[in-house]
């Protein structure tokens, strides 16, 4: 056992991830008052749709979403939509099956082997990426029923007040905290 703190509180220090972990839970509890880390979300985001790999925009957090899937930690409410959605959307324009991305995640360990295959394997012109960007950074805005359901979710998630929220991006960045 390591001491970490003045306050007593002990940590068993086995790698370096559960010591990153016990820092800062001695951190937060030492210096902010009150503070109790157990009440600390669980919940692991996906990286912000607006984020890019290759030139493709929201490539990034769909590899995000394939990590979390394999590894059991996808959380509940993206499980409905994991491979659709956004997500069947970037697949279609890529020409990509879920089972062939899903795949390439699974045997990559970093971002940048990920970025190599897409490279060597999605031709796909900057024109057909700024297609899929701009359908992407635009959804919500068209009127209809893709407005009203974005308006749905704002409501369901207690964001309807949130003006700045026009796209479903915006929703996704503001239910995950980002904005």
């Amino acid at each position: 056992m390591r001491h970490l703190g003045s306050k007593g509180s002990w940590c068993r220090v086995e790698a370096l991830v559960p010591r990153v972990q016990c820092w800062l839970q001695v951190a937060l509890t030492e210096f902010l008052p009150g503070f109790n880390y157990k009440y600390m979300s669980e919940i692991i985001y996906p990286r912000s749709p607006r984020e890019t790999m290759s030139g493709w925009v929201y490539l990034p957090r769909f590899v995000d979403k394939i990590r979390l899937h394999l590894a059991g930690k996808l959380p509940p409410d993206y499980q409905h939509n994991f491979t659709k959605g956004f997500d069947g959307s970037w697949l279609q324009a890529a020409g990509v099956t879920a089972e062939q991305m899903i795949e390439v995640v699974k045997n990559s360990v970093t971002d940048g082997q990920v970025a190599d295959w897409v490279a060597k394997n999605i031709k796909k012109s900057d024109a057909e990426k700024t297609a899929f960007r701009d359908f992407v950074l635009k959804r919500g805005t068209e009127g209809g029923e893709i407005t009203e359901r974005l308006n749905m979710r704002k409501k369901e998630s207690g964001l309807e007040h949130r003006n700045d929220i026009t796209t479903f991006v915006d929703y996704i960045d503001a239910d995950e905290k980002r904005i």
